[in-house]
C-alpha cells in the first residue's frame, strides 16, 4: 500500500519537469503561471481534506458524538458561501495573470510573426535592423533576456500556440491577430504545440524554442538571413539538381536558388534545425530519406505527396541535399 502511494506520487511529480512542463518556468510570465496553479492546487487540497475529514468523522465516530446538521445551513455554508470566498480570493488572481500574456510591448522588443498552417509553423523575424527580417519554420529562437512579441495569425482554421514553459496558450484565428508576449530569462530547449484542435495532423504539430545568450542569437540570426550555401559533395549537388526536377520547389523556398514556393516551410537552412516534420523527427539524414518518402503515413493528412517514383538513391541524395542546407 504504501510502496504503491509512493509509486504514485513520484508518477505525479515526473510531469513538473521536462522540456513542455508548466512547472518548470523558463520565464516571468510562466513562472506567474507556475505560481498561480501552485496556489490553486494548494487550495484544492485544502478543501479536499476538509471535506474528507467530515466524511471520516461522519463514517466512523461514535454514534453518541454525531449529531444532525441543519441542511439549510450545510447548504448556505459549503454550497454557496465556501466556493464564493475560495472563488472570490483566487479569480483576481487568475485575472491578473492571464492579462500579463499580453503585456505592453517594451521598445526594444523583438517582433516574431508565427503563421500557423495545418499541420506546420511560418515564422518571420523582424528586428528592425537594416540587414531586414527572414523566415523559418517550426523552430522559434529566442534571445535570453529581452522580450518576444509574438504576432499571431492561421492561414486556415483555428489553432493555439502553447509554450507552456514561457506562457499561456493563445488563439490564432483565421482573419484575427493575437498577441503574446513572452520572455526567457535563462537558456535551455522548450516544446510548444497547437493546444487546439485543427484536423487530423493535430497532435502532431509540435514547434521547438531554444532560448539561447544575445550574442549566440545574433549570430545565429546572421546566418539565417544568408542564402543557402552551395553543395560541396557531389550526392548533394545531385540531390539539388533533384530537388528541382522533382518539384519540390513548386512549395518550399530555398533563397539563393529558384525554389521559392510558399505552400510549405522554408528549407533555407533546414539542416541546421533541431527537428523536422513540426517537431516529428529529429535533423539527420535518414530521418530526411524517410520523410520524403513517407511523410503521409508520418503525419496522415498532411498536404506533401509521398514521392513513391523516387528511388532509394533518389530520395538519400535529395536528404543528402537538405542536410547541407544549415
Amino acid at each position: 500500500m504504501a510502496r504503491g502511494a509512493i509509486a504514485l506520487l513520484t508518477l505525479g511529480l515526473c510531469g513538473c519537469e521536462g522540456i513542455q512542463s508548466a512547472l518548470s518556468p523558463l520565464g516571468p510570465v510562466a513562472r506567474e503561471i507556475a505560481a498561480l496553479w501552485w496556489w490553486m492546487f494548494g487550495v484544492g487540497v485544502a478543501v479536499f481534506v476538509l471535506v474528507l475529514t467530515a466524511l471520516l468523522y461522519a463514517v466512523f465516530s461514535h454514534p453518541d458524538r454525531r449529531r444532525t446538521v441543519d441542511p439549510e445551513r450545510m447548504i448556505l455554508g459549503g454550497g454557496i458561501v465556501l466556493p464564493v470566498v475560495v472563488l472570490s480570493i483566487l479569480l483576481p488572481f487568475g485575472v491578473i495573470v492571464g492579462a500579463s500574456v499580453s503585456d505592453e510591448r517594451a521598445p526594444e522588443a523583438l517582433t516574431i510573426r508565427v503563421r500557423a498552417h495545418q499541420w506546420w509553423w511560418d515564422i518571420e523575424y523582424d528586428d528592425g535592423t537594416p540587414a531586414g527580417g527572414f523566415t523559418t519554420a517550426n523552430e522559434l529562437y529566442l534571445p535570453v533576456g529581452r522580450q518576444i512579441e509574438l504576432i499571431l495569425t492561421s492561414a486556415d482554421v483555428i489553432h493555439s500556440l502553447w509554450l507552456p514553459r514561457l506562457a499561456g496558450k493563445l488563439d490564432l484565428i483565421p482573419g484575427r491577430t493575437n498577441r503574446l508576449v513572452v520572455e526567457a530569462d535563462s537558456a535551455g530547449i522548450l516544446r510548444g504545440q497547437c493546444a487546439e484542435f485543427c484536423g487530423l495532423g493535430h497532435a502532431k504539430m509540435a514547434l521547438v524554442a531554444v532560448a539561447v545568450p544575445p550574442e549566440e542569437f545574433a549570430a545565429w540570426a546572421d546566418a539565417q538571413r544568408r542564402p543557402a550555401a552551395e553543395p560541396e559533395d557531389e550526392l548533394a549537388r545531385r540531390g539539388g539538381e533533384l530537388f528541382a526536377a522533382a518539384g519540390c520547389a513548386l512549395c518550399h523556398a530555398v533563397r539563393g536558388t529558384r525554389a521559392w514556393g510558399r505552400v510549405g516551410p522554408d528549407l533555407t537552412h533546414v539542416g541546421g534545425r533541431l527537428t523536422i516534420g513540426a517537431g516529428l523527427l529529429d535533423t539527420t539524414r535518414d530521418n530526411l530519406a524517410l520523410w520524403i518518402a513517407h511523410n503521409g503515413a508520418l503525419k496522415p493528412g498532411n498536404r506533401m505527396p509521398d514521392f513513391a517514383d523516387l528511388d532509394r538513391q533518389q530520395r538519400d541524395a535529395i536528404a543528402a541535399y537538405l542536410e547541407s542546407l544549415e
